[in-house]
């Protein structure tokens, strides 16, 4: 799964409270648009999720499955697929990196490869799309939260 999709957004947030956001599975539905369902099913000595269970409704795509999470100090965290429906890899990361005052750059990595065979060109399309919506949901989710 060489080629991926990326994207970078800046969001008015300390990095710290960017991580939470995205740490907190459990609210996804609340804010993602496609995720139905978000279930932790293991976690790390820190608390951390390691194995996450999520039903989307993108449309199209359907899914039931469940990812495996790799946190990288503070600042980063990579998935990959454990199991699915559709889906054949989704491997992914969010980088945060501080730009100054409470700023933050996030960019958000994607490679997806369905069951079902299609173009490159439309993957990529497809995973720009999810990209974009994951990033702007992100943005408006924690510049809308009151931060600590």
């Amino acid at each position: 799964m060489a080629e991926h999709t990326s994207s970078s957004i800046t969001i008015e947030a300390a990095p710290a409270d960017v991580m939470g956001v995205i740490a907190d599975f459990a609210r996804y539905p609340e804010w993602t648009g496609e995720v139905k369902e978000a279930e932790v099913l293991a976690t790390d000595d820190r608390g951390r999720a390691e194995q996450v269970r999520l039903v989307l409704d993108a449309g199209a795509i359907k899914d039931d499955h469940v990812l495996a999470y790799t946190w990288t100090g503070e600042n980063e965290v990579s998935w990959s697929l454990v199991k699915s429906q559709m889906l054949r890899a989704l491997d992914g990361t969010y980088a945060l990196v501080p730009i100054g005052g409470d700023r933050t750059e996030v960019t958000y990595r994607l490679a997806v490869d369905v069951k079902i065979p299609l173009l490159g060109m439309i993957k990529r399309k497809a995973e720009k799309v999810i990209i974009d919506r994951a990033l702007a949901g992100l943005k408006k989710r924690v510049e809308s939260v009151p931060q600590a």
